[in-house]
């Protein structure tokens, strides 16, 4: 049997944590239903007794405190909300806690936001992470060794597990599920609870967001001008010209800035605003992929599939069902 360890962070998001255990309990049921034992023992472990759990509207009661945890094969680390600086100091006594048990043999997942937590342990530093896209540009700067992943919707790499933004917690469960318990009660829970089996990324829910959180005042202007111009074809020479600065110098500050290059940053911010014209709009694609700065159909079709990880009909279709498909 699987020992699981289920965290009761403070401020933990209520969603994650009692999503997790229906999930994984309901595999208990479908064995007993077989006249099988279960397969895992799932308890709730905490820092204290009771604990608030989204912004104080409910309470959580462990069943264990970290200390009263001799072993367990896997934990996991639900969402937490509110300031990301103050969730990580009010749960830091679970950090060496976490780091001991990993050493020990245990398993770590975490969902959501609870990559935070995770990622202050230092055991993804060099190795892939996900969390939820909206959180990307802190959690870069907060933990620069760590690979993130936004476009994944779960990672898994050396017994650490990641998931991306909010429900996508239940992608990585089910995949958990599977690995311990088999596809086919993998397949049936996510048939119980109506769960898209194997999701494996969010692009299509990302929403470019340009990392403006950094002091280069170059760096700023070169970002305004992008987004202020993105109908035009902007290249990195004109850029580098505008600001005085050498085009390596550029790129260089730029990357280190917004964690894209140059072309990477003009290509989501015409992309992004390709995708508002989707749902919104009954444009057919080429007037759109023109109003955005593009004039080549196959340019445009392989950057937008390579950044929303749909085709731009496929993305018409899922976020405008009145619009003329085309």
């Amino acid at each position: 049997m699987k020992h699981i360890s289920i965290l009761v962070p403070k401020g933990a998001i209520l969603g994650s944590l009692e999503g997790s255990r229906q999930l994984l309990t309901q595999v208990n049921e479908f064995m007993k239903y077989r006249g099988a034992p279960p397969l895992f023992k799932v308890q709730l472990v905490g820092l204290t007794k009771e604990t608030k759990l989204s912004g104080g509207s409910f309470t959580a009661h462990a069943d264990l405190l970290i200390d009263e945890v001799k072993k367990t094969d896997l934990i996991i680390i639900p969402a937490v909300d509110g300031d990301i600086q103050e969730a990580l100091e009010a749960n830091r006594e679970f950090i060496p806690w976490i780091t001991k048990h990993y050493k020990n043999g245990s398993e770590v997942a975490s969902l959501c936001l609870g990559a935070f937590i995770l990622a202050s342990t230092g055991l993804i530093d060099g190795r892939k992470c996900a969390t939820h896209w909206m959180a990307a540009n802190q959690f870069r700067k907060m933990f620069p060794d760590v690979n993130l992943v936004t476009e994944q919707i779960i990672t898994d790499e050396q017994g650490t597990y990641s998931s991306g933004g909010a429900f996508s917690y239940q992608n990585l469960i089910l995949y958990i599920i599977e690995k311990y318990a088999g596809r086919e009660l993998a397949i049936l829970s996510a048939k119980v609870f109506a769960i898209e089996i194997d999701r494996q990324n969010q692009s299509p829910f990302i929403m470019f967001q340009g990392q403006k959180e950094h002091s280069d005042e170059s760096i700023k202007h070169a970002q305004e001008f992008i987004e202020n111009n993105f109908q035009e074809k902007i290249t990195v020479d004109e850029l580098a010209s505008m600001l005085a600065l050498g085009r390596r110098n550029l790129e260089r500050r730029f990357k280190k800035a917004t964690s894209n290059t140059v072309v990477e940053y003009i290509q989501r911010v015409k992309i992004e605003a390709a995708k508002k014209s989707f749902e919104t709009t009954r444009k057919n694609i080429n007037e759109i992929m023109y109003d955005v700065g593009y004039n080549d159909t196959k340019a445009f079709r392989t950057v937008f599939r390579k950044i929303t990880g749909l085709s731009p009909i496929e993305y018409r279709s899922k976020y405008n069902k009145e619009a003329i498909v085309v």
